[in-house]
């Protein structure tokens, strides 16, 4: 069609149809021609390194201007495996859906319960010859749990035992984070006393668990068990003035013998040896 019966076919309709007709037009037959002299191309101030969460879901969005009578399609590189054109998805695999509003430029690609396997690069592909690709990577993490200070603390008996477990990558925040000593879960109303919890929620949980007054029977194995993630442990180690190296080895650790001090003993030797006979 020539610009010249385009510009007929609008002024028939503006004649018969007024100014609604002109939007109509323009909404439901002008945005699906290319923008003379330039073709579709890609917005790359979007995001091209994403990162999500396992079981929360994803999103890979790609924005494409003068888009015209072109398509856009997903492709997974892992396999180059064809996941969405246009509106439609492409794939057995129910997670993956397409998404686009009309008459807007962004195309998105949504992962339902995206899992670790998902990670890795995708293309938004334009329709045109050769297909424009525009690459996006997808990282995912799932919740990881740690103990500050772990594997090993080592606290002085009547001192304050302070254990800070914090989760990260969590989709929500843990409802719940339970503690134990030695595969027990610790009683904040047992008769012992002085254990108190504090626990903040975000983006990044943490629960701070607080024993005052430290004795020999706290020692042992701390474990934080968050719901929906894994649990974290750490060994606590309650010293009565020995010192840690040598309480963790059972004996002063020996000295190691090295060139160096070896060529100063014999010279020590030697000159005790001429000082005697002098």
């Amino acid at each position: 069609m020539t610009w010249t019966v385009l510009l007929a076919v609008l002024g028939f309709i503006v004649l018969h149809n007024g100014a609604w007709g002109t939007r109509k037009f323009r909404t439901d037959f002008l945005q699906d021609l290319p923008t003379p002299g330039t073709g579709p191309f890609f917005d790359t101030s979007v995001p091209t390194n994403l990162t999500g969460i396992v079981g929360k879901t994803a999103y890979l969005n790609c924005r494409v201007k003068n888009l015209g009578n072109r398509t856009v399609s997903w492709v997974r590189h892992r396999d180059i495996h064809l996941l969405t054109v246009g509106r439609y998805t492409y794939t057995s695999d129910q997670r993956f859906e397409a998404m686009h509003s009309p008459h807007t430029e962004d195309w998105s690609l949504r992962i339902r319960y995206p899992q670790l396997k998902d990670s890795g690069l995708y293309e938004c592909q334009i329709s045109t010859t050769p297909p424009m690709g525009h690459p996006l990577y997808l990282t995912i993490v799932e919740p990881e749990t740690e103990i500050l200070g772990g594997p090993e603390l080592f606290i002085n008996k009547g001192s304050t035992i302070n254990l800070t477990c914090v989760v990260k990558h969590s989709p929500d925040p843990p409802p719940t984070m339970v503690w134990s000593h030695n595969s027990e879960e610790i009683n904040f109303d047992s008769p012992r006393g002085g254990i108190s919890l504090v626990t903040e929620k975000g983006p990044e949980t943490s629960s701070r668990l607080l024993i005052q007054r430290a004795s020999p029977t706290d020692s042992g194995e701390y474990t934080c068990d968050p719901t929906g993630a894994t649990a974290a442990t750490v060994r606590v180690h309650i010293l009565n003035g020995e010192h840690p190296a040598a309480m963790h080895h059972g004996h002063a650790a020996p000295c190691a013998s090295t060139p160096q001090s070896l060529l100063a003993f014999t010279l020590a030797v030697l000159a005790v040896r001429v000082l005697r006979v002098r």
